[in-house]
């Protein structure tokens, strides 16, 4: 596994290696999630890349930058076992060299949800995401179904800039309870985690009362804010029930696919969660 620090590097890498070539961006600390997407990767190309870096452009200035967890020796141990043939492992002054002063901004579909909550966080998203697929040059890209409103983002950046990559989405990945896997995870406290379960079971009472024939969507959205309510140690940021490729919020009945997110804090940790109704997008 080759390890290459710059984006011209990581292109010279490329250009020696002109076969169907699959990327995982991360930010690191990787756990199933990511390892899921990293083995379809595998599976679907001749080789594989993922690149591990924390982008200081998508994180506000009360985040959690300076505290989000690293384990870089972890991460590449792993994608070292799991036969990764390429890290791309820029510093941030590779990406963001003295005098960066350019940033990619997609409109609508960023707004509202977590653009709401996070007003500079998809600048941030959409302009590392262009500069790691500009690096790395690969045939499909595996981005994650959690982060719903990230993906449609790339989604709309990758169409409207005629980048020649595919966006590929993995299914959000559990743990026994329920709760998605998130590097967040690891800031709860003991309490803080069996209380986080919330999400997925707020989640699930939407699909269930979508399945029992509700369609309006503020039917929907009650009855995840009484779970949540309900639980003391959760603070809702937002519940949104919207059209699932606009992300415009659906007033009135639910007719086509929709997607159902959530945005919960516990203390100082804000956690998000996700699902699709109707047909998967």
């Amino acid at each position: 596994m080759e390890i290459l620090t710059t984006p011209e590097e990581m292109r010279a890498w490329r250009r020696a290696h002109p076969v169907s070539l699959g990327l995982t961006p991360t930010m690191g600390y990787l756990h199933e999630g990511h390892l899921s997407l990293v083995r379809r990767s595998l599976a679907e190309n001749e080789a594989s890349a993922a690149s591990i870096f924390v982008n200081p452009t998508q994180f506000g200035p009360n985040e959690d930058l300076d505290r989000y967890p690293r384990d870089e020796e972890g991460d590449l141990r792993q994608l070292r076992e799991l036969g990764v043939n390429a890290v791309y492992l820029p510093a941030v002054e590779a990406v963001y060299p003295e005098g960066y002063q350019t940033y990619v901004t997609v409109e609508g579909v960023s707004q509202g949800l977590e653009g709401g909550s996070r007003p500079v966080h998809f600048r941030g998203v959409a302009t590392v995401v262009t500069k790691l697929l500009n690096a790395v040059q690969p045939d499909r890209a595996y981005f994650g179904r959690k982060d719903g409103q990230q993906l449609r983002v790339i989604r709309r950046l990758v169409r409207d800039l005629d980048l020649p990559v595919e966006i590929v989405a993995g299914d959000t990945v559990r743990e026994a309870d329920g709760l998605a896997m998130s590097s967040r995870n690891a800031y709860l406290t003991p309490e803080q985690r069996a209380a986080a379960v919330v999400l997925s079971r707020a989640l699930r009472r939407a699909e269930s009362q979508f399945a029992d024939g509700v369609r309006n969507a503020e039917s929907l959205r009650s009855g995840v804010r009484a779970m949540v309510g309900a639980e003391p140690l959760a603070e809702l940021d937002y519940v949104s029930v919207a059209d699932s490729e606009t992300l415009a919020e659906i007033e009135g009945e639910v007719a086509g696919v929709a997607m159902v997110s959530l945005a919960v804090r516990f203390g100082a940790v804000r956690l998000i969660d996700n699902v699709t109704l109707g047909e998967d997008a």
